[in-house]
């Protein structure tokens, strides 16, 4: 969601006027400069589809791409254009730059070096001092003997030699003998190394984000926001007044309660509410099947959140990652939690100043107890099912931009007891469809109203909570020695 009235005034109008190409070119750009990437990717396509070979419009793309870290789709993109003559040297440098972060810097200086040289003043300098490359290291095996230039003679008193005939002329720089022309996107290759690096190079899968949200988009927890506040947030807003007291900026927190209650809908507001970048890191970004790279991907990822600090890193599903490494029977993956625990102490004490650390997780008590040192996830945060008053507000803001009659909220909160935001998302979807087929039937938009919504909550079981609660019971009674869970105990008492 755009914060910007004048961003929002143009977006309206290209809406209205879609064919309008400079229209929406400026949308794209002034979305880009403003660090909404991926609304400005999506206008920079819908820009494309009107003019496929612009320029401007593919080197705009590419730099949304870039800054999202999608270095493959920013080259994807560039390829039509840097394979025609007289490209635009602007395009080379971002091919310079993607090209860099997937690790291939011979190929990058060779676009860079060639674009600058067409056009001195596209050059970068934070670039160009990335692209300067250490010596290889020397290998302790000696270096075979150099091949002679030309023939040897024969010695004095023996046969002449034959001279064989002159070798053919070289095909062009990026043409193998015998094969195809190489790809028009990659130059020549640098000679490879004599021993390659061991298993694959890590990538950084996760992208950087910017959430429209923030805790106004939040219903109830405010016990919550204010422990994030207090945790995460005001480190970086008041800096002065914490480090009055040493207090450094950065840290991290665990939420952890029931599916569906908002973890990750939390994580996005936090970094919205403090206008910070935001990684949203899956599984899949860190996990690979070779012993070595997930440990890789991971130091990859916190790298990324470190270049973009001020950042809030998102770990869901946390306990895949930070598992008890009591219960685990390979050493591969004890090693992945040991650097996950390096990377939260980070190699100094100022490392991690700035970034933000959030987890999430549905069974805390899977996670290593190691992580609950102070300096790490030191202060677990539960996120509970909402109360009667969450769960109108929750109402309120997923009915807010649909056209409603007279609403008691307060009513169908009633009815929805155990219900998480998901549930209620379910709730409201439900009285929509219902409500889309009247209106179908009447021929104009007819307002959802109360009886659409508790029509709609009696169809709608509560998902996963009273599990949920249940096992948590069993930890807070017979597994709580350390008194790890003593802030669950009201909640099985009283309500479970």
């Amino acid at each position: 969601m755009l914060d910007d009235a004048g961003l929002q005034a143009l977006r309206e109008a290209a809406r209205l006027s879609p064919e309008n190409l400079p229209l929406r070119q400026h949308l794209a750009g002034q979305l880009l400069a403003r660090g909404y990437l991926a609304e400005a990717e999506a206008e920079y396509r819908a820009a494309l589809v009107l003019a496929p070979k612009n320029a401007d419009i593919t080197a705009g793309l590419a730099e949304a791409f870039v800054r999202q870290s999608a270095h493959g789709a920013a080259l994807a993109a560039l390829e039509p254009l840097l394979a025609s003559p007289g490209y635009p040297p602007k395009l080379g440098v971002l091919a310079a730059r993607a090209l860099l972060a997937e690790g291939d810097a011979a190929r990058a200086a060779h676009r860079y070096h060639e674009a600058v040289s067409r056009d001195p003043s596209v050059g970068d300098p934070d670039l160009a001092a990335r692209l300067s490359v250490p010596p290889a290291p020397a290998s302790p095996y000696p270096a075979p003997a150099p091949t002679p230039a030309y023939p040897a003679y024969p010695a004095p008193g023996s046969a002449p030699a034959h001279h064989p005939a002159p070798a053919p002329a070289p095909a062009p720089a990026n043409v193998a003998a015998g094969s195809a022309p190489a790809h028009p996107l990659y130059p020549p290759p640098a000679p490879a190394p004599a021993y390659p690096a061991a298993g694959p190079t890590p990538t950084e899968s996760a992208e950087v984000e910017r959430s429209g949200l923030s805790f106004a988009d939040v219903a109830g927890m405010e016990a919550v926001k204010e422990a994030l506040r207090i945790k995460l947030l005001l480190p970086i807003q008041q800096p002065e007044l914490f480090a009055a007291y040493g207090k450094r900026a950065g840290g991290g927190v665990l939420l952890y309660g029931p599916p569906g209650a908002g973890k990750t809908h939390l994580a996005r507001a936090a970094a919205g509410e403090l206008g910070a970048a935001f990684v949203n890191v899956g599984l899949a970004d860190i996990l690979d099947m070779y012993i070595g790279s997930s440990e890789r991907n991971l130091r990859a990822t916190f790298d990324l959140a470190r270049r973009n600090r001020p950042c809030v890193l998102f770990f869901d599903e946390v306990d895949a990652l930070a598992a008890r490494r009591s219960d685990m029977r390979q050493a591969h993956t004890r090693q992945l939690v040991n650097q996950f625990l390096a990377e939260l102490d980070g190699v100094d004490q100022k490392a991690n100043e700035g970034v933000l650390v959030l987890a999430a997780t549905n069974a805390p008590w899977y996670v290593d107890a190691a992580f609950r040192r102070p300096g790490r996830f030191d202060q677990p945060v539960l996120v509970p099912p909402p109360d009667a008053a969450a769960r109108a507000a929750i109402l309120r803001i997923l009915c807010r931009d649909k056209p409603l009659a007279e609403m008691d909220f307060d009513a169908v909160a009633r009815v929805t007891e155990h219900f998480v935001g998901a549930d209620l998302k379910g709730v409201v979807d439900r009285a929509v469809e219902a409500k889309l087929q009247q209106s179908i039937s009447a021929g104009r938009p007819l307002p959802l109203s109360t009886p659409d919504l508790l029509a709609a909550a009696q169809t709608v079981r509560p998902t996963a909570v009273r599990e949920w609660m249940a096992t948590a019971r069993n930890y807070v009674m017979h597994a709580n020695d350390s008194g790890a869970w003593d802030e669950l105990l009201p909640w099985v008492k009283a309500k479970w």
